[in-house]
C-alpha cells in the first residue's frame, strides 16, 4: 500500500471514529463473504461494518483521541461496526448475529469516547431500544402529571367537604353561623 493510500485510509478511519456515536470491534476469522454480507444487511443503515488493518486503525484511533485500551484490542483479524445511530440497536444486531455465527467475536468498543470491553457491549445490547426507553419515560412523566393534577383537584374538594361537615355539625348542635356580637366598650 502506497504512502498516499495509507494516509487516505487513516484519514477515512479517523473521520469514522469522530463522526460515529460508537464503534464495536469484532474478530471475524472464519466468516465467509456471504456471512459478512448478511451481517452488513442486518445492521442496515444504523452501522457500517468494515474490515480494517490494525496498524492503520491504531494510528487513526490515536489521531481521533480514542482511548489506548481500545487500541490494545486490535489484535488478529479485526472488523469494526461504526455506529451512526442507536448504539444499543447495533450492539443487539451484532450479538444476535454472533449467537447464530459463533465465529464472530465481539472484542469491545468505544461509545461516546468511552472504551468498553466485550461484557459492557453485551450489557449495552441487553438494554431496550431508545424508542422504548423514551416511551417508558413519557409514560412515567404522564402518570406523575396525572397524579399531581388529581392531588390539586382533591384539595379544594376536601376543603369544601370539611366546610360542609362543619356547617352540618353546627346546625345539629343548634349553633348559628353568625358571628358573636362585639362587646360594647363603656363610654368615658
Amino acid at each position: 500500500m502506497a504512502k498516499a493510500e495509507k494516509a487516505a485510509a487513516i484519514a477515512e478511519l479517523r473521520n469514522e471514529f469522530e463522526s460515529s456515536s460508537g464503534a464495536v470491534l469484532t474478530e471475524y476469522r472464519g466468516l465467509t463473504v456471504a456471512q459478512l454480507k448478511e451481517l452488513r444487511t442486518n445492521l442496515g443503515d444504523n452501522a457500517r461494518f468494515t474490515v480494517v488493518k490494525n496498524t492503520l486503525t491504531k494510528r487513526a484511533a490515536s489521531e481521533a483521541g480514542v482511548d489506548e485500551g481500545f487500541q490494545k484490542l486490535l489484535e488478529g483479524p479485526s472488523a469494526i461496526a461504526f455506529v451512526k445511530g442507536d448504539v444499543v440497536e447495533a450492539a443487539k444486531g451484532l450479538r444476535e448475529f454472533a449467537k447464530a455465527n459463533p465465529l464472530l467475536v465481539i472484542k469491545g468498543g468505544v461509545v461516546e469516547g468511552q472504551p468498553m470491553d466485550a461484557s459492557e457491549i453485551g450489557r449495552l445490547a441487553d438494554l431496550e431500544s431508545r424508542e422504548v426507553l423514551l416511551a417508558k419515560l413519557a409514560g412515567a412523566m404522564k402518570g406523575s402529571m396525572a397524579n399531581a393534577a388529581a392531588l390539586f383537584n382533591a384539595l379544594p374538594t376536601q376543603a369544601a367537604r370539611l366546610a360542609e361537615a362543619l356547617r352540618a355539625k353546627r346546625e345539629e348542635s343548634g349553633e348559628t353561623a353568625e358571628a358573636p356580637a362585639a362587646a360594647e366598650t363603656p363610654a368615658e
